[in-house]
């Protein structure tokens, strides 16, 4: 893999049947669906195949939407995606072919079923995700548009159309929607809980206040504020088709603000010392989450864009090598998951053999990827005992091989030298010492006190051990060890083992 290729966090994915359901039952998926059945008898269009006044009242009526107030406009919409996306075919009237001047009435052309109707019943899961994904692009580039009503107001006004003026820039309105929808898969990937809601203010803020600014600004949350309320209209524009799933801002609140003059964006949004505010205050400010389907959507999107964005079962038919590589990146809860997948399409003894085989090694990664490979054969039944028997001699591979055997109760496992012990232990920290996470580093902080104070004189012997990581473990052990004594002691080890090695 190239080092400077972007990497992301694992997502567990739902199944492509499932998947391909929720597509099937996205609101303006199923409408656009129900529209291109409905044309079987031909429906006039104009140019670019919008439904016309008289037809459009009629869909309105099919789709049990003439009592709504917007039963058009949601109709013109489900039409629109049928057109994008090929659920309907425009054949041209001769009128149209021969170039003649159309009246905004008069038809253009006539829709009827196309051939990726049939998909939709007929087809594949993965026929209708792609179908599916078509008209997503579609929509997105609608929640990109700039508001409707102010292009409608320079059009009216007879001027020509400036971009300047509407403070909308195509490429960055996308990019920041790409941005958000990253934002928000980040936030799915790394929760222990996929279906948690975001509230928008965190959202907006977390693409507009810098990391180093403890507390906003007031220019800083005004523009948090015009992005917030910026996506609360984007995201009304993405739920019907299934990507998100999204509470909107409270029209009152937005009215009560609005007439006070203040920043929609509630004081301190996105700064450490915000005061947290409550349920029912957060949710007036919105919500929003991914879908499962929008996971699957914004990865597809990622992948095409060469991110390496991984899912969960990405890694079942490669090899221990693959696998114990990538374990030491994954949140613990997935991890366990892709060991799992990968366990299953292997008979225990052949798994438990590989995953020996790929945790040798003296390089930088190695200690880490014993650390995942004992993790993974923590999870492989009691058949595999051969495999573990046969590296019982092995300094690398002996200590956690001794530790499965023990963990299963299983007889005749013979004790560990000194020198073994140690290994493993320095081995063991070496493997945790990339964390960067909070509680992982008080763990080692408790486990690093743990064995200096049950093995007196721990730094006499571990400066000797023969592993490559020993003077970095000893170095950060002085710096993690809570006595300032010990702490020396292992400083001073440290350079021992660092002499050692240099000579």
């Amino acid at each position: 893999m190239s080092a400077d290729r972007p990497t992301l966090p694992p997502v567990r994915l739902h199944s492509e049947a499932e998947l391909a359901r929720d597509a099937l039952s996205a609101p303006l998926m199923a409408r656009a669906a129900k529209l291109a059945r409905w044309a079987e008898r031909g429906v006039p269009v104009g140019v670019g195949g919008q439904i016309l006044e008289e037809p459009l009242a009629a869909a309105t009526e099919h789709l049990g939407l003439a009592g709504d107030e917007d039963g058009a406009a949601y109709t013109a919409e489900a039409w629109q995606l049928a057109v994008d996306t090929g659920l309907v075919e425009i054949a041209e009237t001769e009128e149209s072919e021969d170039g003649a001047d159309l009246s905004d009435d008069a038809a253009a052309g006539v829709a009827t079923p196309g051939e990726e109707l049939g998909l939709l019943t007929s087809g594949s899961p993965q026929d209708i995700l792609d179908i599916w994904l078509g008209g997503m692009e579609t929509v997105l580039a609608d929640a990109a548009a700039p508001d409707l009503a102010d292009l409608a107001d320079q059009l009216t006004e007879g001027g020509e159309l400036d971009l300047d003026a509407l403070d909308w820039n195509p490429e960055e309105e996308a990019e920041l929607l790409d941005g958000i929808l990253g934002n928000l898969y980040l936030l799915t990937a790394l929760n222990e809980r996929p279906d948690q809601e975001v509230p928008l203010p965190a959202l907006a803020a977390s693409m507009i206040v810098p990391d180093d600014m403890d507390e906003p600004t007031d220019d800083v949350l005004e523009e948090v504020s015009e992005a917030m309320m910026r996506l609360d209209d984007q995201f009304r524009v993405l739920e019907p088709i299934g990507l998100v799933a999204y509470q909107p801002v409270d029209e009152a609140l937005i009215e009560e603000l609005d007439e006070d003059g203040e920043t929609v964006v509630p004081q301190g949004a996105g700064a450490s010392t915000a005061e947290p505010l409550s349920d029912e205050d957060v949710s007036r400010y919105g919500l929003v989450r991914l879908t499962p389907l929008g996971v699957y959507a914004v990865r597809a999107r990622m992948l095409d864009a060469g991110v390496h964005a991984p899912a969960v079962g990405d890694l079942t038919d490669k090899g221990a090598d693959v696998l114990l590589e990538a374990l030491p990146d994954y949140p613990e809860a997935l991890a366990q998951a892709e060991s799992e997948l990968w366990l299953t399409a292997r008979t225990p003894l052949d798994a438990a053999r590989d995953l020996l085989t790929s945790a040798r090694g003296d390089d930088e990664s190695a200690p880490r990827r014993r650390l995942a490979a004992q993790q993974t054969l923590s999870l492989v039944s009691p058949d595999a005992e051969a495999a573990l028997r046969d590296v019982l001699d092995d300094r690398q591979l002996g200590g956690l091989a001794r530790v499965w055997l023990a963990e299963r109760a299983l007889p005749g496992i013979p004790e560990p030298s000194q020198e073994m012990i140690f290994w493993l232990t320095v081995d063991t920290i070496a493997a945790q010492l990339d964390s960067a996470d909070e509680d992982a580093t008080t763990e080692l902080s408790d486990l690093v006190q743990g064995l200096t104070e049950q093995h007196s004189g721990f730094f006499d012997t571990a400066w000797r051990v023969d592993h490559p990581a020993t003077a970095d473990v000893l170095e950060a052990m002085g710096r993690l060890h809570p006595d300032k004594k010990a702490a020396k002691e292992a400083r001073k080890a440290a350079f021992k083992a660092r002499s050692r090695q240099s000579g």
